[in-house]
């Protein structure tokens, strides 16, 4: 189970991308916003901006999830990810209720984000160096 934890959890992105976008539906409908507006209710806004902050934070999380993953380990990446999740979850709940609140849920999953990065970038560096330091054969002397 631990090797597909990454898996889970972008699956359970995916979803947590879909239910921002059902809530941005839902509240045009409710306050009567046509698309292709973006303005009007304060309520719709809030949707909005939850689901608009979601996809661009999706966009950084999904991959510094699965290169910590490749590279580090999948169970930590996907603990990790797990945060994240909580995070934007809080985030969504927080800044839908009262935008001011945001802050906390948006720290945690940033936080998160900033972990698998450095996950990622630490893997991939030591990566790098074990295949700069294996032993090159020398084509003459073979």
């Amino acid at each position: 189970m631990t090797s597909q934890l990454p898996a889970v959890v972008t699956l359970l992105t995916l979803l947590l991308m879909f239910a921002t976008v059902w809530m941005v539906g839902r509240a045009r409908e409710r306050y009567g916003i046509k698309a292709p507006s973006i303005s009007g209710d304060p309520a719709f806004e809030r949707a909005w901006r939850v689901q608009m902050n979601t996809l661009e934070n999706a966009v950084m999380f999904i991959p510094a999830l699965w290169l910590a993953a490749q590279y580090v380990d999948p169970l930590w990446a996907g603990i990790a990810g797990l945060v994240w999740l909580a995070g934007r979850i809080w985030y969504a709940l927080a800044y839908l209720r009262d935008p001011s609140r945001r802050g906390p849920g948006y720290l945690v999953s940033m936080i998160a984000w900033a972990v698998l990065v450095l996950m990622a970038a630490g893997g991939i560096g030591m990566a790098i160096m074990e295949n700069n330091a294996a032993p090159v054969e020398d084509a003459a002397g073979a």
